[in-house]
């Protein structure tokens, strides 16, 4: 399926589900469609990576956040990404993705985003990400946590993700 169709039938399901808190885990279900498969019929790593926009819209739209980072004029963006495949995706498989806020630092919101069928893990994902003015700039985490609600305390950055946020940050250059 298309993924502006995709877009759309989240935004309809949307308005059918529970509302939820941005500090709790959305589940958002799907099917494996002929248009996500790759030449070894299977699902598309890139695809993978599609999806779990849906995932944190998802989150984002259920939970409230959406409509007040809108009304900011502010709009997310992903930074940065980690996936590890760990099973293949078929035609017609249906499938659970679960997104949820990691925690944050003092630049970045991190968000962890699993791929399931049943209680097997296919993928895993964290996402380092922040939000931008439309008018311009980058907004601080500080006011972003103003416009969600204070972090639960709970939500502590791991330390392999911030080893990998300090290793992917760095500057390098090809060659």
């Amino acid at each position: 399926m298309n993924m502006y169709l995709r877009v759309l039938w989240l935004m309809i399901r949307v308005r059918l589900r529970p509302r939820l808190s941005l500090w709790d885990t959305a589940h958002t279900p799907f099917r494996v469609g002929l248009a996500d498969l790759d030449l070894q019929r299977h699902m598309n790593n890139g695809r993978f990576l599609s999806l779990m926009d849906l995932g944190r819209m998802d989150l984002m739209v259920r939970s409230g956040f959406w409509a007040r980072v809108q009304e900011k004029g502010w709009y997310p963006v992903v930074a940065g990404q980690t996936i590890t495949y760990r099973r293949s995706l078929t035609l017609g498989q249906r499938f659970d993705l679960a997104s949820r806020v990691l925690g944050v630092d003092d630049r970045w919101i991190y968000m962890e985003q699993v791929f399931r069928v049943g209680p097997e893990i296919h993928a895993e994902a964290v996402v380092r990400a922040r939000f931008l003015r439309t008018e311009g700039g980058s907004v601080d985490v500080r006011e972003v946590l103003e416009v969600s609600g204070p972090l639960p305390a709970d939500r502590v950055v791991p330390e392999w993700v911030a080893e990998w946020n300090r290793g992917s940050s760095a500057r390098r250059t090809a060659g």
